[in-house]
């Protein structure tokens, strides 16, 4: 077997193709949150900071053009966003789980005919304790 054909048959394995399709998945719902964190959330948390932009947010230090920047406040932007990721990707996945536990539930088995009542067997242990 070729090395070609080798990597043809890895590359139509199902696993693959299933993590490629999540990764183009991925990639489209990455660009969602980020517009919802940077169009949406930062600005209504902005107006409520008292019109805050946080990716201006820096801390220099040193002077001129050698100045270190310290870009906090697009970090505090990033943190946020994948804080909504991790949350919307949790919440996917307690969909799944869910679902899946539903498909791995077993039938409920069928009941066994019903066997002798209470009285009925206390009726049984009395008839033998007369004929000893």
């Amino acid at each position: 077997m070729g090395f070609i054909s080798e990597f043809k048959e890895f590359a139509m394995k199902g696993n693959v193709m299933d993590m490629a399709v999540g990764v183009i998945i991925g990639g489209a719902f990455g660009k969602i949150v980020s517009s919802l964190v940077d169009d949406v959330l930062m600005p209504i948390i902005g107006m409520i900071t008292g019109n805050v932009d946080f990716t201006g947010l820096v801390l220099k230090f040193g002077e001129g053009e050698g100045a270190a920047v310290l870009k906090y406040g697009q970090f505090i932007q990033n943190v946020v966003d994948f804080l909504i990721v991790a949350f919307c990707i949790f919440l996917m996945l307690k969909g799944i789980n869910k679902l899946n536990r539903k498909k791995e539930e077993p039938a409920p088995e069928p009941e066994a005919p019903a066997g002798p009542t209470q009285e009925e067997l206390l009726a049984e242990i009395r008839d033998l304790l007369k004929q000893k």
